[in-house]
């Protein structure tokens, strides 16, 4: 279970998160998560340079560890770097100081204020631990998630998600990993044909730009 579009009262429930960023400027904050994955982060790289797109990777320490070539890419390219933990760990069900160290372990080689938890899950606890060991820290969550995650799910079901929710100033989740890939390849070329075609830009997400 859940949810394309996060509601209103989630948003209030976590003040302390950043949900999507003050609407105004016509652009839309692409997010991947769970790279960099050799073929998918590449396929994605491309999508964006052909649209002058940049986005923000939340990207695994281990992942970073297997794949330093792809991730170095990434960042010759502009886009903007995102901790995702090091191994992918998921908050609710993790003990709060070893989630804080493997924060650090990934933190050691991202070295980025931003963050996103896994699934979208982390304890209030943790929370203040992360923002106590590093103070400039935002966690940054999103306002439309696109599903490409869910096995479940149709290929033209993850493009309507997006089409459908996204707009000025919101944080849309895609993913770079294996599993996403198959709904990934398809939704994310037609959707940005798409926003451009309506005037969107895509831009980083960065310290100064999320309101909260």
């Amino acid at each position: 279970m859940y949810l394309v579009k996060t509601p209103w009262w989630l948003k209030k429930l976590y003040p302390q998160l950043i949900w999507d960023t003050k609407p105004g400027a016509r652009c839309i904050y692409l997010t991947f998560d769970d790279g960099p994955i050799p073929i998918v982060t590449p396929f994605v790289l491309n999508i964006l340079k052909k649209h002058h797109a940049k986005a923000t990777f939340f990207c695994i320490g281990d992942n970073v560890r297997k794949h330093p070539d792809i991730f170095e890419q990434v960042k010759k390219d502009g886009h903007a770097i995102g901790n995702h933990t090091y191994n992918h760990l998921k908050g609710w069900d993790t003990d709060s100081q070893i989630y804080l160290e493997n924060f650090l372990q990934a933190d050691k080689i991202l070295d980025t204020p931003l963050f996103r938890p896994p699934y979208g899950r982390i304890k209030k606890e943790q929370i203040k631990l992360l923002k106590q060991a590093r103070p400039d820290l935002q966690i940054i969550m999103w306002d439309v998630l696109s599903g490409d995650f869910d096995m479940a799910l149709k290929q033209h079901e993850a493009l309507n998600n997006v089409l459908k929710h996204v707009k000025d100033g919101s944080i849309v989740l895609f993913h770079d990993s294996v599993k996403a890939f198959h709904k990934l390849e398809y939704a994310l070329p037609l959707a940005m044909e798409h926003w451009s075609k309506e005037g969107y830009t895509f831009e980083v997400l960065s310290p100064p730009t999320p309101v909260g």
